[in-house]
């Protein structure tokens, strides 16, 4: 891992505390709560890189409070470095899985994955974003009717995902036509991994989940 600049190392030691999300043990954590006053829509992003997108949903959306997860110290540190006085950004820069586990139930708007590494090998196993324990915490987090965003160039990826999220039966993959697959949502600036992506001619596939009610609507 690269070293950060001395620069990079100070934003982590003097602008990160005030921004990270701590977790209490045994206690469910209400997002809600990390500003003030309590925000009425909380979203969420898994592996946000190096913030672009995670940015640019802040900045777009002043309204919701924004909760990015990281673990690179890189990443965090880019994102402090850009973000300027944006103040509805809070920062988990742990392991993501500890994060959705100790999120209240239903708390939870929107979630966003912006390629996230498949970790293809079967030793990766207990790293892979689509394992059914972590499709089952966001089943918990997410509000009825919220949305699961996901951008991946592997095929391999969206595969399991979509065969766990059928698995679930808590969520319906909003697909009409396949313009919902190959198009995003909404517009935002490319990160650097899609970039990476179409310089590579590599597909890029856009697989938006709607968290179902109780009676499966």
């Amino acid at each position: 891992m690269r070293k950060l600049s001395p620069e990079r190392e100070a934003l982590l030691a003097d602008k990160l505390p005030g921004l990270r999300v701590t977790l209490g043990e045994n206690e469910s954590l209400d997002p809600s709560t990390l500003c003030m006053p309590p925000a009425e829509t909380v979203r969420l992003e898994i592996g946000f890189g190096a913030g672009e997108h995670l940015l640019h949903q802040a900045l777009e959306h002043p309204e919701c409070l924004h909760i990015g997860c990281e673990p690179y110290p890189a990443g965090v540190a880019r994102l402090l470095a850009d973000m300027g006085d944006a103040d509805n950004i809070r920062i988990y820069d742990g392991d993501a899985f500890d994060l959705l586990s100790a999120l209240k139930p239903a708390s939870i708007s929107r979630c966003y994955m912006m390629f996230p590494d498949p970790w293809p090998k079967k030793r990766h196993g207990k790293r892979r974003m689509t394992r059914m324990e972590i499709v089952e915490q966001l089943a918990r987090i997410l509000k009825q009717g919220a949305e699961l965003r996901i951008a991946t160039d592997s095929g391999v990826f969206a595969g399991w995902m979509l065969a766990n999220m059928r698995r679930c039966k808590s969520f319906v993959w909003d697909a009409g036509c396949s313009r919902d697959w190959r198009e995003p949502r909404e517009s935002y600036p490319p990160t650097r991994y899609e970039l990476k992506a179409r310089r590579g001619e590599r597909a890029v596939m856009y697989l938006n989940f709607r968290r179902l009610d109780d009676n499966g609507l």
